[in-house]
């Protein structure tokens, strides 16, 4: 008999995570490898574009995890856009992650209203796709490999 409570807790959240991560280690030859690299460690990656005032034109929010470079967001100004300003962010993110970090490829997701069709352009490819996500928007998930 068990009893179910769904109350958040951040202690059981982080054992729970960390059994999660022993159970997949002792399954996984290569996350076991990983274990004690720093190729285990999320580290953050962030690029930044700054107009002459130094205001915010737009930026890459990322991180590197285990030769992935995983863009969490990537925004550029109304203003700005259409001038290869999120190219040149992305790009720069893409160069920083495979010389400085080894990373050999790039994941992302956008949403249908967002920009699939702009990371096509940068060379990703669409690799999942998941409708009504949330109701009434298509999510896309896109990886490149870089080098």
């Amino acid at each position: 008999m068990f009893r179910i409570e769904t109350e958040v807790d951040k202690g059981r959240r982080d054992l729970l995570r960390s059994r999660l991560r022993d159970t997949n280690t002792a399954a996984s030859p290569i996350l076991a490898a990983l274990r004690g690299t720093p190729g285990e460690r999320e580290v953050p990656l962030h690029v930044w574009a700054l107009d002459p005032a130094g205001d915010l034109a737009g930026g890459l929010v990322g991180h590197t995890w285990a030769t992935w470079l995983h863009v969490t967001y990537l925004w550029v100004d109304a203003a700005r856009r259409g001038a290869g300003l999120g190219s040149r962010l992305l790009a720069q993110a893409e160069h920083l992650a495979a010389t400085d970090r080894a990373c050999t490829a790039a994941r992302l997701e956008t949403w249908d209203f967002q920009a699939p069709h702009f990371y096509e352009k940068q060379g990703y490819e669409v690799v999942c796709v998941i409708p009504d996500y949330p109701p009434g928007i298509t999510e896309y998930t896109l990886t490149k490999r870089l080098g």
